[in-house]
């Protein structure tokens, strides 16, 4: 046997240079978590999701909701984009991925909640809350997905008094209370949050301190969640 038969790795490398950070997750999750959870996972496989809660969260890695709130599969039906923003409902016949998704978890998932949740140094927020600058490619994407937000953007820019950091943050909750006003404006929300088989609701969390804040829909002010389960206006 030479030296070379015994030091190579038996195992072949991944197609395409696969991320090996993930293919360790997926190892860990298939010796530790799966055991576990594998009889819910069949159920799931066989009878379909039922989930009651649907999150509108931000693309942002460091804010993944089935992380924040501790989720199990099938629990929660998660919506990803940039800044977490919902845009008014608009049938016109273009490509809708957020609206798409709310339809599916409205209509045919029927669920009980929707959860809008923000976060703090959100960097689409930052962006909208930045004077113009280039777009980062011709098609300039991002920069028309956060224009939904300008006319409030601007408002908030233009007050000189405020420290960034807190204009950021007042935008931040902006953001997650435009996204619940453009959710009425989907019929089959509508019609179902006036029948109460469906509520709104608004959330930030704040990444550095790891704490939740939700929206009083009374005062539409944010509080923060205690650990003791209080809730404590900001």
């Amino acid at each position: 046997m030479t030296d070379a038969s015994v030091s190579a790795d038996p195992r072949p490398p991944l197609p395409d240079a696969f991320p090996e950070r993930l293919v360790e997750g997926y190892r860990a999750f298939r010796s530790g978590r799966y055991p576990t959870e594998e009889e819910r996972y069949r159920r799931l496989a066989e009878a379909g999701q039922k989930p009651q809660i649907m999150i509108i969260g931000c693309c942002d890695s460091r804010v993944a909701p089935e992380v924040i709130f501790d989720a199990g599969p099938g629990e929660i039906f998660v919506v990803r984009n940039v800044a977490n923003l919902v845009p008014p409902y608009t049938p016109d016949g273009e490509l809708h991925g957020t609206s798409a998704a709310l339809e599916f978890a409205v209509v045919a998932l029927k669920v009980k909640h929707i959860v809008v949740m923000g976060h703090g140094r959100c960097g689409g927020i930052a962006a909208a809350l930045a004077e113009e600058g280039e777009p980062l490619t011709p098609g300039d994407f991002i920069g028309r997905w956060m224009a939904q937000i300008d006319p409030i953007a601007a408002k908030v820019r233009g007050d000189g008094a405020v420290p960034h950091e807190h204009k950021q943050r007042a935008l931040e909750h902006e953001g997650v209370r435009l996204s619940i006003h453009n959710l009425t404006t989907f019929p089959c929300v509508a019609q179902r949050v006036a029948k109460g088989s469906l509520r709104l609701h608004g959330a930030w969390f704040d990444v550095s301190e790891g704490e939740l804040h939700m929206l009083d829909p009374t005062t539409r002010r944010f509080g923060v969640v205690r650990d003791g389960g209080s809730f404590v206006c900001d």
